[in-house]
């Protein structure tokens, strides 16, 4: 081979091995750095997006864990409790739900600064999932004054899930806040006789809250 040869494959070696070398350095890079930051943020952030994604899978014994987890870390934390919150609705532990609700509520209620859209938001649903909670056990009128609460704080964020979410759960026309508590209004006036205030085919198209 002559010297001219040696020099190709000399040249070719090196860029082989400076390419394995930036593979390495990507694949390190992203494990000890890029990796790290998408876990930085507030104590239980963390936590509050895995058990997220948990709910939104329908295990609850796993985004319970996770809501857990990020409490303990930060005990106030919004996200977690508003979490928590549905968790324990999602399984039927009415009373305990309410509960939570009620705690969440009075927590942003107090510490939310009226520019703080994403606690305001927060505070919007927190009303908007308390009173789908009451609409389920009967309790229309306090149901409404919930939803009218949650309207007047934030109708954006209450307005109705979007299309991702009607996609996963297979219904285009979901119930919104808003029809719910139209709705609602409308047969609250009318004499008790004539009330339907239960529509069980419209009211498991009600999903839950998460700003």
């Amino acid at each position: 081979m002559n010297g001219s040869a040696w020099n190709r494959l000399g040249a070719a070696q090196l860029r082989s091995g400076t390419m394995l070398v930036l593979a390495l350095l990507v694949v390190f890079g992203f494990a000890f750095i890029i990796r790290p930051m998408l876990r930085d943020g507030p104590p239980g952030d963390y936590e509050t997006r895995q058990g997220d994604i948990a709910l939104s899978g329908g295990d609850f014994a796993a985004a319970m864990r996770h809501f857990e987890t990020a409490l303990a870390k930060t005990p106030g934390h919004r996200g977690a409790l508003m979490g928590r919150a549905i968790v324990l609705m999602q399984t039927g532990h009415e009373a305990d739900a309410e509960a939570a609700f009620d705690q969440l509520i009075e927590q942003l209620a107090t510490t939310t600064a009226a520019d703080d859209r994403t606690g305001q938001g927060a505070l919007a649903a927190a009303y908007a999932n308390r009173g789908i909670l009451r609409d389920r056990s009967g309790r229309s009128a306090e149901a409404l004054a919930d939803y009218r609460q949650s309207l007047r704080i934030d109708p954006q964020v209450v307005a109705g899930p979007g299309m991702i979410d009607r996609v996963l759960h297979g219904d285009p026309q979901p119930s919104t806040v808003a029809k719910r508590a139209v709705y609602l209004e409308g047969q609250l006036r009318l004499p008790k006789a004539e009330r339907r205030l239960q529509l069980p085919e419209l009211d498991q198209r009600q999903r839950m809250y998460k700003p």
